[in-house]
């Protein structure tokens, strides 16, 4: 018994299976009509999302306050540009994370506006891990 897709699109809770989604892949799923990219972040960009300095971003936020403790190889955000609301190509940009080519935006992996026009980091929707690899949105 799943909700129709106009319940869906009204706001009713998605869940993702994470299982098929490769370390270092992302995906791209729709909640509330909004882009929500998945993100099975490496150690590498994990560690490089920690080490900068949070006093030095424009939008300041710890890595560790982005993801669910226990899960912070998972990053899941709305891939909406927080400067117009343009759509961000993932991966892209000079922190392998987020670039919107509209207006030059460049996001980290962790979602954080490192450069460009934007005025915030990339928004992170309500959600919670339901089992290791499955998580439900909204």
């Amino acid at each position: 018994m799943n909700p129709d897709a106009s319940t869906i699109a009204a706001g009713a809770p998605i869940e993702v299976d994470l299982s098929p989604i490769a370390e270092g892949q992302d995906i791209k799923v729709f909640w509330r009509g909004k882009p929500i990219y998945i993100s099975h972040r490496t150690k590498k960009q994990i560690d490089e999302a920690r080490a900068v300095s949070v006093a030095s971003l424009p939008d300041p936020q710890a890595d560790e306050a982005r993801v669910k403790s226990g899960h912070e190889q998972w990053l899941v955000v709305i891939g909406i540009c927080t400067h117009l609301g343009c759509i961000p190509i993932a991966h892209e940009g000079s922190y392998d994370g987020f670039f919107c080519p509209c207006h030059g935006s460049v996001y980290d992996t962790s979602g954080r506006i490192r450069q460009g026009p934007a005025p915030s980091n990339l928004a992170v929707p309500p959600y919670q891990f339901v089992s290791d690899t499955k998580i439900q949105i909204g």
